[in-house]
């Protein structure tokens, strides 16, 4: 399968994993460390007004979220669940009043890596933004 788009570069497959898999260990580091309830993440659930309880749900559901996004063919559903579940750790960190750029935009940052890994790695999602506005 041969690129046409000029703006693609030999580059682009590892641009594109060194992108999604950083996302990737990131949010499994983050699922597992919610599964097993580590004490930061017990402190973090209580600063945030969650009952303790909710972290393995928590982890699981991004753990589902990052195997979707990872299967090529399910990655876009992935990403947009992704999305969905860093939306919701923003309006958690806008909630409780935490630093905008650092902690409150943390979750948008890693939102931007993984489209962008997406974007570079699957040319469905290529040509969806590249289709003009009717």
């Amino acid at each position: 399968m041969s690129d046409q788009n000029p703006f693609v570069s030999k580059k682009k497959p590892w641009t594109a994993r060194i992108l999604s898999g950083v996302v990737v260990l990131f949010l499994i580091f983050d699922s597992v460390t919610k599964l097993i309830a580590i004490k930061p993440v017990v402190e973090g659930m209580h600063q945030l007004g969650y009952p303790v309880p909710l972290a393995p749900v928590i982890g699981s559901i991004l753990l589902i979220c990052v195997v979707l996004y990872v299967i090529p063919r399910t990655a876009p559903l992935g990403a947009i669940l992704l999305t969905g579940y860093l939306g919701g750790a923003v309006a958690s960190q806008l909630r409780i009043g935490m630093p905008l750029f650092s902690y409150t935009l943390a979750p948008v940052y890693v939102a931007a890596l993984a489209w962008a890994g997406l974007y570079l790695r699957d040319s469905r999602v290529r040509t969806l933004f590249a289709q003009p506005a009717s």
